[in-house]
């Protein structure tokens, strides 16, 4: 399914947890209505306690907050800040609560990833970002991700993918809720500025390819420069194609990607398909002040999306993501700006030499932990022809 574009949006980048969660708390604190906040991970943290009692005293003033976490990646939230939120009049949700971890199905892999938040119908956030503080890793910088603030039509995109989850969840819990009730008094202000955009999620049902076609799409049309920045890259076959045909043609490919270990087998199976892509003429640039978290991308200073997909499995394959695909010189330039300047400052790149410098263990390591995930992928019925080679 293409994107769906709207105009009239004003959208605003914002670059890490510093620039995040001051705007998202100023957006809560100005919330007469209504706030819907969504997210992976919902950390117990100062900053988090400080998106904790703003959500609390919104709705002592009245404001109707609600609360969805991921039961996985929030899985302490239950019994910890959830209950305070819920005690305080917050409605709070878990997604797929339960993990039993020796009676595992295929569906219980199927996370929410998505990090979203609507204030009055009038203020949307969409990015990677969770509730997490950013320095929660001393030794290392703060982590490096994206999310925007968007005013304009695209605000009624993010709130009404939300209510539908909100009430699913509802459903599944055999509790009946109507549709999100109307904003009156609060005033949808559309619209709020001259660019246009779109707002594309991945699921298990209509949405399965979506946010991937966006960024094919984009890919195949590309006739200068693609920079990718994503934290787990494992593309499919069809994406690595797209990739190399883009540098076949001339365009210059450069990847961003994780270079701290986070989590070893996804990291080291990404590094079994350097040496392909290398040979392609892509360049390859691996993040070094911190854990890379952005999932981000820009095509010819004209495309941008900024959002909770990875380029792995995991996200164009399981989970619900969800992206904004922004078409404005303006934005792109931005975010391709900021980029670079993530390239040339906190990067090493990797280079042909480079790898034939790895012992026979790191090559037989990434190897076997490529394989190890394409198994896991056959096992889980996931992937299809995509994945094999």
């Amino acid at each position: 399914m293409s994107a769906d574009f709207l105009s009239g949006n004003r959208i605003e980048l914002l670059e890490t947890g510093a620039q995040y969660f001051p705007a998202l708390i100023a957006a809560i604190n100005a919330a007469d209505c209504e706030i819907h906040l969504e997210t992976y991970i919902f950390a117990d943290d100062p900053t988090t306690r400080r998106i904790v009692m703003a959500l609390l005293e919104a709705a002592r003033r009245g404001v109707a907050v609600r609360v969805l976490v991921d039961g996985f990646g929030a899985r302490e939230f239950p019994e910890g800040l959830g209950r305070v939120l819920a005690d305080g009049g917050v409605q709070v949700e878990i997604y797929r609560p339960e993990i039993e971890l020796f009676k595992l199905r295929r569906h219980r892999l199927r996370r929410l990833h998505r990090k979203l938040a609507t204030i009055d119908g009038r203020i949307a956030f969409v990015g990677g970002i969770n509730i997490i503080d950013d320095h929660d890793m001393p030794q290392l910088g703060p982590r490096f991700d994206y999310a925007v603030r968007i005013e304009g039509p695209l605000v009624a995109r993010v709130r009404g993918s939300m209510g539908y989850l909100w009430r699913m969840i509802g459903w599944a819990r055999l509790r009946r809720r109507p549709p999100l009730p109307p904003l009156s008094p609060c005033r949808l202000e559309t619209p709020a500025g001259g660019m246009q955009a779109a707002f594309v999620i991945r699921d298990n049902l209509r949405h399965r390819r979506d946010i991937e076609d966006a960024y094919l799409a984009a890919v195949e049309h590309a006739q200068t420069e693609i920079v990718l920045a994503s934290a787990y890259f494992l593309p499919g076959r069809r994406f690595r194609h797209a990739l190399r045909e883009a540098a076949k043609r001339g365009v210059k490919v450069i990847i961003l990607l994780q270079g701290q270990i986070e989590y070893a087998l996804l990291h080291y199976a990404t590094q079994a398909l350097y040496a392909s892509l290398l040979k392609s003429d892509i360049r390859i640039h691996e993040y070094q002040a911190g854990f890379l978290h952005a999932k981000v991308g820009v095509v010819d200073d004209a495309w941008a999306t900024v959002g909770s997909s990875n380029i792995d499995p995991f996200s164009l394959l399981l989970a619900r993501e969800a992206n904004v695909v922004v078409q404005d010189a303006g934005f792109a330039t931005q975010l391709r700006n900021s980029l670079r300047l993530a390239i040339t400052e906190d990067a090493v790149e990797i280079t042909h030499a480079e790898l034939k410098r790895s012992t026979l263990f790191t090559r037989t390591l990434r190897w076997a932990a490529y394989g190890l995930v394409r198994l896991m992928l056959g096992l889980t019925r996931y992937g299809g022809k995509d994945y094999r080679e």
